[in-house]
C-alpha cells in the first residue's frame, strides 16, 4: 500500500519537483541557496564530544557564531514585526468593528479605565502584524537551523511554509466563527446574570484564544512534515495518547482566561481533535515522502 502512495504522490508532485529544480538554479546566490546545499556532517555524540574535548576554542567559537546569526535572524524577523504592525493599524478600527460583532459590536461594550482604548488597541495591532509577518518569522526560523538538518529536512521545511500560515488562520477562524458564537452569549448570560462587557475583557479574552487555538492548529501541519522528515510516525502518536490528553488538558487550563470549566472544555475539544488529526497527519507524511536525500 505504501508503495502504491508513493507512486501515486511522485505522478502528482513531479510538476513540483521540476520547479524545484528550477529554483534551485535561480536562487544558487541568495539566501535561499542554503536550502539546495549538500547535507551536513552527521557526527555521532562520541565524535562531538572528542571534537570539543580536543579543541575546546573551536567549539567556543562556533558557539558564538551561531548565536550572532541568530541574533540576525531575530532582528531581522522583529524589524519586520515591526513593520507589519505599522501596516496593522491603518486597518485597527476596521479589525475592531470585525472582532467585536460576536458581541453585538464596539458599541455594546463600554471602557473603564482611560488607558483602555489605547492598550487594545495596540493589541489587535500587534496580533494582526504578527499574522501578516508570520511565514517570514518562520522563515527566518528555518533559515536558523538550516545548516544541521538534512537538504531533504530544509526543503519540506521551506514547502510548508505556506501552509503553517494557513493553519494559523484556519485556527483563528475556527474560535471566530465556531467558538465565540457558542461561549459568548453563554458567558455574558451566564446563570443568568447580565454582565457588563468591558473592551479589555472581552478583545483581550478574544485575541488571546484566537492566538492560541491558531498556534494549536499548528500541530497537524507540523506533524506531517516532521514525519515528512522520518522524524514521527502516526503509531507513536497514537501510542502516546494518555500522555497527550494530560498535556492538552493543562494546556487548555493555561491559556484559558478564566477558571470555570466551560471555558476549558472549549479550548481542550478542539485540541483533541487536532491530536487525531495529527497522527493522520503523520500517517501521510510518513507515506508521502515526496521529496528524496538525493
Amino acid at each position: 500500500m505504501g508503495k502504491i502512495f508513493s507512486s501515486i504522490w511522485q505522478f502528482l508532485t513531479a510538476p513540483f519537483r521540476w520547479a524545484l529544480k528550477g529554483l534551485k538554479t535561480i536562487f544558487q546566490k541568495t539566501p535561499l541557496a542554503i536550502f539546495f546545499e549538500a547535507d551536513p556532517d552527521d557526527d555521532s555524540i562520541i565524535d562531538t564530544f572528542q571534537k570539543t574535548v580536543d579543541d575546546p576554542k573551536g567549539v567556543l567559537s562556533a558557539m558564538m557564531f551561531h548565536l550572532n546569526d541568530l541574533r540576525k535572524h531575530i532582528f531581522n524577523a522583529i524589524l519586520v514585526l515591526i513593520v507589519a504592525v505599522i501596516v496593522a493599524f491603518i486597518f485597527v478600527p476596521n479589525i475592531l468593528d470585525f472582532l467585536s460583532e460576536p458581541i453585538g459590536g464596539i458599541e455594546e461594550m463600554s471602557a473603564i479605565d482611560i488607558t483602555e482604548p489605547v492598550s487594545i488597541v495596540m493589541r489587535t495591532a500587534f496580533m494582526t502584524g504578527f499574522v501578516i509577518a508570520l511565514p517570514y518569522i518562520t522563515f527566518e526560523i528555518l533559515r536558523f537551523i538550516a545548516p544541521g538538518i538534512s537538504r531533504r529536512a530544509r526543503l519540506i521545511g521551506l514547502a510548508g511554509i505556506p501552509f503553517i500560515t494557513l493553519f494559523f488562520l484556519g485556527g483563528m477562524a475556527f474560535t471566530f466563527y465556531i467558538i465565540l458564537p457558542a461561549a459568548i452569549p453563554a458567558l455574558v448570560n451566564f446563570m443568568g446574570i447580565p454582565t457588563l462587557v468591558r473592551p479589555s475583557n472581552y478583545l483581550g479574552f478574544t485575541l488571546s484564544l484566537m492566538f492560541w487555538i491558531g498556534l494549536f492548529f499548528e500541530f497537524p501541519i507540523v506533524s506531517l512534515i516532521v514525519s515528512a522528515m522520518g522524524s514521527l510516525t502516526a503509531k507513536g502518536l497514537a501510542k502516546q495518547w494518555r500522555i497527550a490528553v494530560v498535556i492538552m488538558t493543562i494546556l487548555a487550563a493555561i491559556v484559558t482566561p478564566t477558571v470555570d470549566p466551560i471555558n476549558m472544555m472549549i479550548v481542550l475539544l478542539p485540541l483533541i481533535g487536532l491530536y487525531i488529526l495529527s497522527i493522520a497527519f503523520a500517517f501521510i507524511g510518513q507515506n508521502f515522502k515526496f521529496i528524496k536525500n538525493n
